[in-house]
């Protein structure tokens, strides 16, 4: 697993709940755990420092990392869509996007469709871009970011034909390929499961295991947000694999969950302040783990 996105990962899963900032040696010994060595680590941090998703500082002789208001809001939108399980129902209104940036920004063209895929948008045509869910204020965030609010046009509207909104679904996202996709996820999680059940309930599985397999279950399931638009209900096949998945998380990530956050406070502990943990947060019952 590539030692930058596992990075992100334990920024949007435990860090980001506990400060949001961790000493550069905590990081270190929590990836060893997954086979990634002190150099990797550090090299994935400082692309991270230089793409603007971390800021560092310093006390006494330790660096310390914690995600900028671009990472923050990144991670937030992350965490709402992983741990929303069930498709929200849909307004009746596509929201378009169209551009006309030019070859002089180019770098900001490819990069802004980059992020319109991560959004959920699907691609119409080279330069138009639709969505069925309410995508205004990251948008808005990605026009002001890249600067491009002279090229882009952004409607909010109703289909009128002459064919139907699924036929629409059909011609920007391939959903028989993403439905495969869930299923080979299933197949295996389904499986590691129930071992990994028995194995808790049994206390055959340590704090550290628990700690690996759950960091491992967010960093594959959150793949899915570079594939799947999150389509609302309405606009979905009947033999929809992704409610299926959903639950499936959901179920194993709870079960791993006690024992897995109680290895990373053991390690979180020295070297940084625990007192910063958000009150709040209930790894049983994530205040993100909505189903409407």
């Amino acid at each position: 697993m590539n030692t930058r996105s596992m990075i992100f990962t334990l920024y949007g899963d435990y860090i980001r709940h506990y400060g949001n900032e961790i000493w550069i040696g905590s990081l270190i010994s929590l990836l060893k755990e997954f086979g990634h060595n002190e150099q990797a680590v550090r090299a994935a941090i400082s692309r991270m420092y230089k793409q603007g998703w971390v800021e560092s500082t310093k006390k006494g002789n330790k660096s310390y990392y914690y995600l900028t208001e671009r990472g923050v809001n990144r991670m937030e939108e992350a965490a709402d869509r992983i741990f929303k399980f069930k498709p929200a129902q849909w307004d009746g209104k596509w929201r378009m996007l169209m551009y006309t940036i030019p070859e002089t920004k180019r770098n900001a063209r490819d990069e802004f469709r980059k992020e319109l895929v991560w959004s959920g948008f699907g691609a119409m045509s080279t330069s138009t871009w639709i969505s069925p869910n309410d995508l205004e204020k990251q948008v808005k965030d990605l026009v002001e970011k890249y600067e491009i609010e002279p090229y882009v046009e952004f409607f909010v509207s109703e289909y009128k034909g002459p064919n139907k909104d699924a036929q629409l679904v059909e011609k920007c996202w391939n959903l028989e390929e993403i439905n495969e996709k869930y299923k080979e996820f299933i197949s295996y999680y389904s499986q590691k499961f129930i071992i990994d059940r028995n194995k808790i309930q049994k206390g055959e599985m340590t704090d550290a295991e628990c700690f690996v397999e759950r960091t491992s279950l967010v960093h594959e399931y959150r793949k899915f947000l570079f594939v799947d638009p999150g389509l609302p209900e309405e606009l979905l096949p009947k033999k929809w694999l992704g409610n299926h998945a959903a639950t499936l998380f959901s179920d194993y990530y709870r079960a791993l969950a006690e024992p897995a956050s109680r290895f990373f406070e053991q390690v979180f502990k020295e070297g940084n302040e625990i007192k910063h943990k958000d009150e709040s947060y209930n790894v049983l019952d994530h205040p993100l783990m909505i189903e409407p």
